[in-house]
């Protein structure tokens, strides 16, 4: 990979939350910000094909395992790791991390895809250049460059994700949009909840027992007619 300056690093200084950070981060999670993340579910087809999702509640327990046990806390560990790091060299070290983490090909690839398209747009955007790393690293990398108050980076990185896998099971189940967003709202204390956990966590915390998300993800490399990408 071709290595690019990176956007300059901050003073280290800490800074009040200011109205023109929450509106950024804002702006960086909403699903308007060019990821292409509608084009995955995360293994949420398959769960759904297969009949273990069919209802509201049982988007909810699924999704509350995936991010409680999975992919989810995963996440908060590797965008905290990637805001820790002073250099070019430790972000690379923490992104092999986390692509050794992605369970399967399809996990990798969305994670991948997600994490580039964030690098270019907020460089784009803000100055700088940012190298293609996975998704939770690239926000906390940029976090750290643009002085992001670091836990609402987080709650708002979970909260994001599990609104897009939401966003899936309402087409796919289907579900109204009353229920997903129902759903969504169960799921927002949970939010909180990991990112006060996961905090000085390290990369010796990863671990991974949402078992039946991450089979979903492997057989859904083989689901006929599938509409999503993961």
């Amino acid at each position: 990979m071709a290595w690019v300056a990176p956007i300059p690093m901050n003073t280290g200084k800490r800074r009040m939350t200011t109205d023109a950070h929450i509106l950024t981060l804002a702006q960086w999670f909403s699903p308007s910000y060019p990821l292409g993340s509608f084009a995955y579910s995360h293994g949420l087809e398959t769960a759904i094909v297969a009949g273990q999702i069919d209802s509201a509640a049982s988007l909810r327990d699924w999704l509350r395992d995936v991010l409680a046990h999975g992919s989810g806390r995963n996440d908060c560990i590797l965008l905290r790791a990637a805001h820790r790091c002073d250099s070019l060299e430790a972000v690379m070290q923490i992104d092999a991390h986390a692509r050794a983490f992605a369970s399967t090909a399809e996990r990798l690839a969305e994670t991948l895809v997600q994490g580039g398209a964030f690098a270019r747009t907020t460089a784009a955007i803000w100055g700088g250049e940012m190298p293609d790393v996975t998704h939770p690293v690239a926000v906390g990398y940029a976090a750290r460059q643009m002085d992001m108050p670091l836990e609402l980076t987080v709650q708002l990185y979970l909260l994001a994700f599990a609104s897009n896998l939401v966003s899936a099971a309402v087409r796919l189940v289907p579900l109204g949009q009353t229920e997903g967003q129902g759903c969504l709202a169960a799921l927002t204390p949970l939010c909180t909840e990991i990112a006060a956990e996961t905090k000085g966590a390290g990369l010796d915390d990863l671990a991974s027992t949402a078992f039946l998300s991450d089979i979903a993800a492997m057989r859904h490399e083989t689901l006929q007619h599938r509409i999503f990408r993961s």
